[in-house]
């Protein structure tokens, strides 16, 4: 439908760095702070209840982004409504998940200031969760019937996306202070994390370095 694909590819776009969030915690490589005897068991424990959780909702997320990204030139209101209903949903899913895992394995033990370091994510998380899950109420109400007025608030609802670009750096932030240190060592040696991030996408990939690196 002439009006709405541009704006479909607009919204695709805005959401396309929301995987880097989850793909964040699970970039990391080894930096040897922790010396030649290696982190904490416990933290490695901490570190395990974490990363076992990510791969799941990560694919969740990156499904969402591209199963956006893909109806984007569909053109029919009822088919984007209905798509990106569903991918604000799995994405408020997601990231929801993950702060539930991050505040179930509690603060990583041993680490100054790593209480609070968790409480950030988990409210950052949690935050990112209410949004997505206040953008799929916006589409659930638009007016599929109406294609001038689909298109305009459809446009509405790409803007608020973009708007959460503050949101999005803030949880790049809190997870990238979680894992310093000896956090970032223990969290190197989880399978799990290892296969998450040899999964991601290029684009991905290369952002996950940057932050990391």
């Amino acid at each position: 439908m002439e009006g709405t694909d541009p704006v479909n590819k607009k919204l695709a776009a805005a959401l396309s760095g929301g995987a880097v969030l989850v793909v964040a915690l699970s970039g990391c490589t080894s930096s040897s702070n922790s010396g030649d005897k290696g982190p904490d068991p416990k933290l490695v424990a901490w570190a395990k209840s974490v990363c076992d959780a990510v791969p799941a909702q990560n694919a969740k997320i990156k499904a969402a982004n591209a199963a956006i990204s893909t109806t984007a030139a569909a053109g029919k209101p009822e088919t984007l409504q209905k798509t990106d209903s569903q991918a604000f949903q799995d994405m408020s899913d997601g990231y929801k998940a993950i702060a539930v895992a991050i505040s179930g394995a509690g603060a990583p033990p041993g680490v100054e200031g790593g209480a609070q370091r968790q409480q950030d994510v988990v409210k950052s998380f949690n935050s990112l969760s209410v949004s997505y899950a206040d953008l799929k109420k916006k589409v659930d109400e638009l007016d599929t019937k109406n294609q001038a007025k689909f298109a305009s608030e459809l446009h509405d609802v790409a803007a608020q996306m973009t708007e959460l670009e503050k949101k999005h750096q803030s949880s790049i932030d809190a997870l990238q202070k979680l894992q310093q240190g000896e956090v970032e060592d223990a969290i190197a040696e989880q399978a799990s994390c290892k296969k998450d991030a040899s999964a991601t996408s290029p684009s991905a990939s290369s952002t996950t370095g940057a932050m990391t690196g």
